[in-house]
């Protein structure tokens, strides 16, 4: 039997690479991203979408109702969003925050609830966030990103700690800096590969996370940066 994905903000960039890869891997796919162009993509991909907002509860639940009438099961959900609100640390407002918030953090623990129940019913599933390499290592450029995505690590960290048992994994991707968007020379200076990386190469990483391949692998963050970060 094909295992169904679910894949968020999938109509470009990292989301559609992702789906493009699972896609090719066998899965069936559910997509949802806020623009119509995910609607054209997944008549090219043989799957069912949804036109909303990761940060809009209904939506969510619309997009696992669609899924489950249309396939029956979810075995991986792969949470990918756009970017917060940028700018100087003190400039940004109580709004901006808020909106991170439920963009980044509330739209996984949202899409958790809505399907962990149905992933116990199956015997299993597993979650793989798209973060950033700044949730560790804050960078002044992301700083609404860096702050909400450590909150994210520690959030998957307990998800892990309460569902391991059931079979249930959740894992983050931490890309560096991704051909999805224009970098500088100076930036590509500061990666030891010398290049960004491309949504293909996040692509594969997640398709490794969700695959029983990785089935001892849980409450994880997965750095994907060219040597980038320096943390050790």
């Amino acid at each position: 039997m094909k295992k169904v994905a679910i894949v968020t903000a999938a109509s470009q960039g990292m989301g559609l690479a992702c789906a493009k890869e699972l896609k090719s891997r066998g899965y069936h796919l559910a997509l949802m991203a806020r623009s119509e162009k995910v609607l054209h993509e997944a008549k090219s991909l043989d799957a069912v979408a949804l036109q909303g907002s990761v940060s809009n509860v209904e939506d969510l639940s619309k997009l696992i109702d669609l899924t489950i009438n249309k396939y029956g099961q979810i075995d991986a959900v792969i949470n990918n969003t756009g970017h917060p609100a940028k700018g100087p640390l003190l400039d940004l407002k109580p709004s901006d925050w808020h909106d991170g918030l439920d963009l980044i953090l509330m739209n996984v623990a949202e899409l958790a609830k809505l399907t962990v129940p149905i992933m116990i019913k199956n015997g299993g599933g597993s979650f793989v966030n798209i973060s950033t390499f700044a949730a560790f290592e804050p960078n002044k450029a992301f700083p609404i990103s860096s702050v909400i995505r450590a909150a994210l690590a520690g959030y998957t960290k307990l998800f892990a700690d309460e569902y391991a048992s059931q079979n249930i994994r959740m894992n983050n991707v931490l890309p560096g800096y991704i051909n999805s968007y224009e970098v500088t020379e100076e930036v590509k200076s500061m990666i030891p590969m010398g290049r960004s990386g491309t949504v293909e190469e996040i692509a594969k990483t997640v398709a490794f996370l969700i695959s029983e391949d990785a089935s001892y692998l849980t409450g994880q963050n997965i750095t994907v940066d060219g040597g980038l970060t320096r943390a050790i």
